[in-house]
C-alpha cells in the first residue's frame, strides 16, 4: 500500500526589526516641501518615519534585525543555510546585501542572494523560502526586509517624500515543529504597469551619469493614483484567493498584514474584502512607507502588542512595483 507523504510547513520561529534612532515628523516635513500635517495625515496616516543618517546604508539595519531575530528564533548564525535579502535600496548594485550580512553576522554555511520585487520583496522572500523548506533544500532560512528609501526621495516632490521611511525587519524560518507554518501561497506581476511606480536611471537601460542626475533620473517617481487603483483592485482579489487556496474562509483569518503603503489603500481593501478594519495591522503613522521592510516591522509590532497567538492564522501580503504581489496565509506556531 503506498503511504501517504506528509509535506513539513515551514515556520517563522523567530523575528527581528530595527529602525534607526531619528525621526522626522509632518512638522519637519513642512520645513522641507510645501505640505501640512494635516494634508499627510489626510492623504496618507503618517505622522512619523525613520530616517537614516551619514552613511548607513540597507545592509546596517538589516544586521541589528537578522541578530535580533537570530536571538528570538534560538539559534545561531551558522545554523543558517540561506539568506533572502528583500530590497530595492541594496548597498550597492553588486554583491548582494545579503552577501554583506552573512559576513557581518558569521553566517559562515549560508548561500545569500538578494531578492526585488519592491515592496512586495519580502512576501516573495517568505513564499521562497517556504518552498524550499518544505522541499527539503534547506533547513533554516533569514529571510529579510530592508530598506533606506530616503536615499531615493526627492525632497521637493511632496507626493513621494512625505511616504517613505527607512526600516528593516526580518524572520527566521525552518520546518514547523507543530501546527504552525505556511499553509498557501500567491505571487503576481502585471509588467504592462510598470511606468507607474519606478527609478529610472542606475541600471542597464540608463546608467548613471552627470546628465541623468541633473534631470533628476536617479529619485524614485510613482503614479500615485494609479498605484492606488491597481492596488485596490489587485490587493481583495490576492487575500481571497490565497485564503481559498489554503481551504479557509474569511472567518477563519485572526489578521491580515499587510505592506504600509498608504492607510487609504489598507481601509479600502477592508471595505472590498468585507474584513473589519481591526483584523488588518497598521504601523504606518509611525514608520511611513518602508517598502519591503513594511511587512515583518508589522508582524513583530503586532506580535509585540499581543495581538498574534499560537494558532491563529494570518494572511501577509505585499505589493508594489512592477507591478508585483505576493500572498501567504500561515498559522502561528512553530
Amino acid at each position: 500500500m503506498c503511504q501517504q507523504q506528509t509535506i513539513t510547513r515551514a515556520a517563522i520561529l523567530g523575528l527581528g526589526m530595527h529602525v534607526p534612532p531619528r525621526i522626522l515628523t509632518n512638522a519637519d516635513l513642512e520645513k522641507i516641501v510645501e505640505t501640512s500635517d494635516e494634508w499627510i495625515v489626510t492623504r496618507t496616516g503618517i505622522r512619523t518615519r525613520r530616517i537614516v543618517e551619514g552613511d548607513q546604508a540597507a545592509s546596517d539595519l538589516a544586521v541589528p534585525a537578522a541578530e535580533a531575530a537570530l536571538r528570538d528564533a534560538g539559534i545561531s548564525a551558522a545554523d543558517l543555510d540561506l539568506i533572502i535579502c528583500g530590497t530595492t535600496t541594496p548597498d550597492m548594485v553588486f554583491p548582494a546585501t545579503a552577501c554583506l550580512v552573512q559576513e557581518r553576522i558569521g553566517a559562515t554555511r549560508a548561500g545569500a542572494f538578494d531578492l526585488l520585487a519592491a515592496c512586495s520583496s519580502f512576501v516573495y522572500g517568505v513564499v521562497t523560502a517556504a518552498q524550499m523548506i518544505e522541499a527539503g533544500l534547506v533547513r533554516h532560512v533569514l529571510v529579510l526586509g530592508a530598506e533606506v528609501l530616503t536615499r531615493l526621495a526627492d525632497w521637493s516632490d511632496r507626493t513621494t517624500s512625505v511616504l517613505i521611511g527607512d526600516g528593516a525587519g526580518a524572520v527566521v524560518m525552518g520546518p514547523s515543529s507543530g501546527g504552525g507554518g505556511v499553509r498557501s501561497t500567491v505571487v503576481g506581476s502585471d509588467g504592462s504597469a510598470a511606468d507607474i511606480l519606478k527609478l529610472p536611471s542606475g541600471g542597464s537601460r540608463v546608467p548613471m551619469t552627470e546628465e541623468v542626475v541633473a534631470k533628476g533620473l536617479h529619485r524614485a517617481r510613482m503614479d500615485g493614483q494609479s498605484v492606488f487603483k491597481l492596488a485596490v483592485r489587485i490587493v481583495p482579489e490576492t487575500i481571497l484567493q490565497v485564503v481559498q487556496k489554503a481551504g479557509l474562509s474569511l472567518d477563519d483569518i485572526s489578521l491580515v498584514v499587510p505592506h504600509q503603503a498608504n492607510q487609504r489603500i489598507t481601509e479600502a481593501v477592508a471595505r472590498a474584502t468585507g474584513l473589519p478594519l481591526e483584523r488588518f495591522v497598521s504601523t504606518i503613522e509611525a514608520y511611513g512607507n518602508t517598502s519591503s521592510a513594511s511587512v515583518p516591522i508589522s508582524l513583530w509590532e503586532a506580535r509585540s502588542d499581543g495581538r498574534i497567538k499560537d494558532g491563529d492564522n494570518l494572511v501577509l501580503i505585499g505589493f508594489g512595483g512592477g507591478f508585483t504581489w505576493a500572498a501567504c496565509v500561515l498559522t502561528w506556531g512553530r
